[in-house]
C-alpha cells in the first residue's frame, strides 16, 4: 500500500459517514471545564476510533471540508492512542489543533498533513 492508497481510503471512510458535531467551536470539554474547544469538534457515526466511539475530526473554517490532515495522539490519563481527522482546516487552524493536543505533559499529538494539501 502506498500514500495514496491511505487517503484515499480515509477519504472513502469520510464519504460513507454521517458527521456529528457534538464540541461546537467555543464549548467546553464535558469533565474539564477549563478546556475550551478552539474548532468544531466531533466524530464520524458508525465508525470505531481507539478509544472505542466514532473516529474524531476536527472541522475548520474551510466551506469543502477536505481531509487535509490527521493527528494522532497519545493520552496517558486516558492510556489509549487516537488518530484524528482534520477537515477544511486553514495553516493556522493546523497549528491551532496541534496545541489544543499538546496542553498538557499527559496528553501529546503528532500532525501528518496530507502530502498533496495547502
Amino acid at each position: 500500500m502506498n500514500t495514496k492508497d491511505f487517503w484515499k481510503m480515509l477519504d472513502e471512510l469520510l464519504q460513507t459517514s454521517q458527521m456529528v458535531i457534538d464540541r461546537p467551536k467555543g464549548s467546553t470539554h464535558p469533565r474539564y471545564p477549563d478546556m475550551i474547544y478552539p474548532l468544531d469538534y466531533g466524530f464520524l457515526e458508525n465508525t470505531s476510533g481507539g478509544d472505542g466511539g466514532g473516529i474524531d475530526i476536527w472541522v475548520g473554517s474551510i466551506p469543502n471540508r477536505t481531509l487535509d490532515a490527521i493527528i494522532c495522539t497519545v493520552d496517558l490519563v486516558k492510556r489509549d492512542t487516537e488518530v484524528k481527522l482534520l477537515l477544511g482546516c486553514t495553516a493556522e487552524e493546523f497549528e491551532i489543533v496541534k496545541e489544543f493536543q499538546n496542553n498538557s505533559s499527559m496528553m501529546a499529538g503528532y500532525l501528518v498533513k496530507r502530502p498533496d494539501s495547502h
